[in-house]
């Protein structure tokens, strides 16, 4: 590793950009780059440093070093410096929209209007929910202090669907606790880290307690699992390679927290108000479908299967699929072509398995990594489809005659993230959502994240909560001090 005064960058539609890892408070490289192409029309956009088992020993000593002092301030002297961190992150959503879009394909529109401000309520936010932490407990002996320490260093390894907000949604609540990170950035996204590392100098966040390592997963991120003095690993991603996090975390017996994928039902009962579950069926296809949350199994109630099908056919029709960039558009492209191939492998799989294809059904005229909003039926529930997350703008069709069928197939499934339902009657609706196994039940409602309500996912989609005081629980040593009463010598 190279510590270097100034970084490479990259020039991404006006925006420099650095593209060596932050380590330290300095930019840092070694002799290994990789490429980074833009899903929106294969153009080379930069060479990224390839972080080695070496970087990520020199960033993890650089938050061992800068730890001690960082969580001395308490939340009081460092939700000043989040804040300013939150507003340098609001002054710049053009700067980072725009390289996010054509680093990931995400929609610009939507980036500049809540993504990207978003990321800088995440900081904000746990800044000052940090400043409430702690409690007292009175017995009639004792009285219980109960106090969230700071862990020690933190690593942080993010997706590439939303790679610039779901870092802050990690960093946010671990830097409020007085924690230090290191952060592995996407291979396939990993652009916006650099105006991250940028913006969090800018705003006075001291060397060494914020890090930044690019480089592919086999090996910086497997080094940074490994690593024997990382106190905490917080991982969104697939279950695959939460897996090989947890292996290695298990030889140190590190904390990890995992957000993992999801196979989650969209359930529309008969009473339902037809034009909003159509709408929200039609949302399941934004970002190309790379959303974990997307509720991909349609399970609806016979009575009212063919009128609502009618209405989703039509909002999906209207989409428009095409370069992010542009105001109309309402489907970018999927983010790379091995992912595209993923995505059309399981749709070809389930039609040559006896799935009919309702519409869309392969790759769109856009674009090599675009992809038609598709929805298929007669999917098999014991088909790869049915049980695997394709995580692209694929949905199957379930017709059923009730609410118990809907529950019964809603809940046959090795995930449990999050699923949507839709019905009118409150006292019905809530007793399907109150059987339903998911560790996020939207009601009438689709992706509201309250960040002081806990998220996470249950059975094969993750371990742990996040938002609120969840979040804390994990970055943070809960203790409790118990004193006995009168049990100091008074005058003393």
């Amino acid at each position: 590793m190279t510590t270097i005064n100034t970084t490479m960058t990259a020039m991404i539609d006006g925006v420099d950009v650095p593209t060596d890892h932050w380590i330290d408070g300095c930019w840092a490289s070694g002799p290994d780059r990789f490429a980074v192409y833009s899903p929106i029309d294969g153009n080379h956009l930069a060479e990224v440093a390839a972080g080695t088992a070496a970087d990520v020993d020199a960033a993890v000593a650089a938050a061992r070093v800068a730890f001690p002092g960082w969580a001395a301030l308490g939340a009081e002297g460092r939700a000043p410096i989040l804040h300013r961190f939150a507003e340098a992150i609001t002054a710049n959503v053009e700067r980072i929209s725009t390289v996010e879009a054509v680093d990931n394909g995400a929609l610009l529109a939507g980036l500049k209007r809540a993504v990207i401000p978003r990321a800088a309520h995440n900081i904000s936010f746990f800044a000052d929910h940090a400043l409430g932490l702690g409690e007292t407990i009175e017995s009639e002996h004792v009285t219980n202090r109960v106090r969230f320490d700071p862990s020690g260093v933190a690593a942080l390894i993010t997706p590439w669907n939303a790679p610039f907000m779901l870092t802050t949604w990690k960093v946010g609540p671990a830097l409020a606790a007085g924690n230090t990170v290191v952060i592995k950035p996407p291979e396939w996204a990993p652009l916006s880290a650099g105006l991250l590392a940028e913006l969090s100098a800018e705003a006075g966040v001291p060397a060494g307690v914020l890090n930044i390592v690019h480089g592919i997963g086999d090996v910086a991120g497997a080094a940074l699992a490994a690593h024997p003095d990382v106190d905490r690993i917080s991982f969104t991603g697939s279950t695959a390679t939460a897996k090989s996090i947890g292996r290695a975390a298990a030889e140190t017996l590190t904390p990890v927290s995992f957000e993992l994928g999801g196979k989650s039902p969209l359930v529309v009962l008969a009473d339902a108000d037809l034009d909003a579950a159509a709408a929200t069926i039609a949302r399941q296809y934004m970002n190309a479908g790379q959303v974990c949350l997307s509720g991909t199994r349609i399970i609806v109630e016979q009575p009212i299967a063919h009128e609502l099908l009618d209405k989703v056919r039509a909002a999906a029709e209207a989409l428009v699929v095409g370069d992010p960039r542009e105001r109309t558009t309402r489907i970018g492209p999927l983010i790379h072509p091995e992912h595209a191939a993923r995505v059309d492998g399981f749709v070809q799989r389930a039609i040559s398995d006896g799935a009919r294809v309702l519409w869309g059904g392969g790759p769109h005229e856009a674009g090599d990594l675009y992809y038609q909003p598709t929805m298929l039926d007669q999917v098999a529930t014991d088909s790869e489809l049915f049980r695997s997350e394709v995580f692209g703008p694929v949905l199957s069709w379930h017709v059923v005659a009730d609410a118990d069928e809907a529950v019964d197939l809603a809940n046959d499934q090795d995930y449990g993230l999050a699923a949507t339902l839709f019905g009118r009657d409150a006292e019905r609706t809530q007793q399907v959502a109150d059987r339903l196994v998911a560790g996020t039940v939207w009601v009438n409602c689709y992706y509201v994240r309250e960040l002081a309500a806990p998220f996470g996912g249950s059975r094969n989609s993750g371990i742990g909560r996040e938002g609120g005081n969840w979040s804390f629980d994990f970055f943070c040593d809960v203790k409790n001090v118990a004193v006995q009463h009168d049990s100091f010598s008074k005058g003393n």
